[in-house]
């Protein structure tokens, strides 16, 4: 699976790892993707989310059912 926020689209980001005896190697810093129920279009939907969206507001979290229905 793809390592991109679905809401924004960050991916990974990728550089060198830089040893002390300056060797030089390929690496990648991935996206801190976290899975969240998401209100999308009047329904809720599992979305992968970067933290960055999550704490920026950007997504509405889906709240439980068994906090919306009414009590008997």
């Amino acid at each position: 699976m793809a390592a991109v926020c679905e809401m924004c689209g960050k991916g990974p980001q990728f550089g060198n790892r830089i040893s002390h005896a300056h060797n030089v190697t390929k690496r990648r810093w991935n996206v801190n993707l976290q899975s969240v129920k998401a209100k999308v279009g009047g329904g809720n939907k599992k979305l992968r989310i970067c933290t960055a969206c999550l704490k920026s507001g950007k997504v509405v979290k889906a709240t439980p059912a068994h906090l919306t229905r009414p009590r008997a």
